[in-house]
């Protein structure tokens, strides 16, 4: 087989919040979402794939001074910079072209001293393409090709442990149908309708609060983030943990997003323990899943700064999300000490497919089940991100996914009619329409029926066209 990718295009939509959200340094009101055509030829016949992504700022770089709008063009750049690169690049398997594409991408952003993260996010956008060009021109979802390696995925290229090893020999037999949906609480969150300040209620049809979330939804998975100050998050959580033990009927989980709040195991160390000796915390703290990258970024994998971790017997499971930005994180993680990391496809579809492997592969080793892949993602948004990102964990055996985009952002309202009624008639498990009359996601006792998600392509079930959408060329921004 030939692939080659033609060409591709950028287009993008400004979205705006119905609800600001507070994320560590940040606090997103805006931010416009991207789209990636990749026109390819498979054997001499052309086949389209499209991806998407909200760019948000200060995530891919945690620079406290640099300006909104500036850190939101440094994103785009990358996202057409890597567009730019897969240009004529072909090879005998998806995974080939991949590869080219990635090498390009990390060497270009190693020159211009980027942050893997930030460089490789456009390489993701154009890999998420290439696979949906890919399935639709074999009309094939992804779990069938990723379990029958059709993309030709190489395992032993992230570690060599796996050498010898397919995808379908360690990935489940069948992809969810149902994934459970983890509501994130944000630190400026409302909690009761009483926090709603005078003026503030929103009327869209939709919950503000988390009660009238959990009312709404039947929440029962829960993802908290917290700020590294022991009295504030103290205080915070107790009052959480109260919220759910009289709200939730169904069975409670909660994960904490340490928000890279640490510099140091000491001070990580000290915080756990002190939070561990709240009595009034002790019965919920036993629902804890697992606490995602409370080290910074810039320490998190660094074996003189977490050196001890592996010999703290009683250290929470943890992972790691954003220091997840290499293709070794996760193996060099382990070694330290940590249970596993993320998966979300701005950090990579075949890196997460490697990563879920190596962890499976350890599982089977050593007998140590407490080795994890979660889903994280809060703003991803559809009609094509929050579908394609729902596809791949649900090929992984991910059972709990982050997902709020539905929350911070009315729905699909800032979208053309024709895409509404499109995502409508494609995925009415997974979207309904609001009294206002624009999809929202559909969450049925805290979980997302995704069948109609894992019978697509790349959980896309219809064709978007983008050019509807403004092109990068005439795209500014205004942040």
């Amino acid at each position: 087989m030939t692939i080659r990718i033609l060409h591709g295009d950028v287009h993008l939509i400004d979205l705006a919040t119905r609800l600001p959200f507070k994320y560590g340094i940040a606090t997103m009101t805006r931010a416009p979402q991207a789209f990636v055509r990749i026109f390819v030829e498979i054997d001499g016949k052309e086949a389209v794939g499209v991806a998407a992504d909200v760019l948000p700022p200060k995530w891919f770089t945690k620079v406290a001074e640099k300006p909104l709008d500036v850190e939101i063009r440094e994103m785009l750049e990358v996202v057409q910079q890597a567009v730019s690169w897969a240009a004529g690049v072909s090879g005998e398997t998806v995974f080939d072209v991949w590869q080219i594409v990635y090498s390009k991408q990390q060497q270009w952003g190693r020159e211009r001293g980027l942050p893997s993260l930030l460089s490789q996010f456009g390489a993701t956008l154009v890999e998420r393409a290439l696979i949906e060009a890919f399935c639709r021109a074999k009309g094939k979802p992804f779990a069938g090709c990723v379990r029958d390696n059709d993309f030709g995925i190489r395992l032993a290229a992230f570690d060599g442990r796996l050498a010898g090893r397919s995808p379908g020999e360690l990935l489940p037999s069948e992809d969810r149908r149902r994934i459970v949906a983890r509501h994130t609480v944000g630190m400026a969150d409302p909690l009761e309708d009483s926090d709603i300040e005078v003026g503030g209620r929103l009327n869209d049809g939709l919950p503000q609060s988390l009660v009238e979330c959990i009312r709404r939804y039947g929440l029962k998975h829960f993802k908290l983030k917290v700020s590294g100050n022991i009295e504030q998050d103290t205080q915070r959580l107790l009052r959480i943990a109260g919220i759910l033990g009289r709200s939730v009927a169904g069975e409670l989980a909660f994960t904490v997003d340490g928000n890279e709040s640490f510099r140091s195991l000491e001070g990580f160390r000290e915080y756990w323990e002190r939070l561990g000796g709240v009595a009034e915390l002790a019965t919920f703290f036993e629902r804890l899943m697992f606490v995602e990258q409370p080290f910074h970024r810039e320490v998190a994998l660094d074996a003189e700064v977490l050196a001890g971790l592996k010999d703290w017997k009683d250290r929470p499971r943890l992972i790691i999300d954003e220091s997840d930005a290499e293709l070794g994180s996760l193996p060099m993680a382990l070694a330290l000490g940590y249970h596993g990391t993320s998966h979300k496809n701005c950090k990579g579809v075949f890196k997460g497919v490697a990563n879920a492997c190596l962890l499976e592969w350890l599982r089977r080793e050593s007998g140590d089940k407490s080795f994890v892949m979660s889903g994280e993602d809060l703003a991803n948004l559809g009609p094509v991100a929050l579908l394609q990102d729902l596809a791949v964990v649900a090929s992984l055996g991910v059972t709990s996914v982050e997902r709020n985009g539905h929350h911070y952002f009315a729905g699909l309202s800032a979208f053309p009619e024709k895409v509404q009624r499109e995502i409508l008639e494609a995925h009415g498990d997974l979207y309904e329409r609001t009294a206002n009359g624009w999809p929202s996601l559909r969450i049925r006792n805290g979980e997302l029926a995704i069948d109609s998600v894992v019978d697509a392509p790349l959980g896309v079930g219809f064709a978007i066209d983008v050019t509807q959408f403004t092109p990068a060329e005439l795209w500014a921004n205004s942040y």
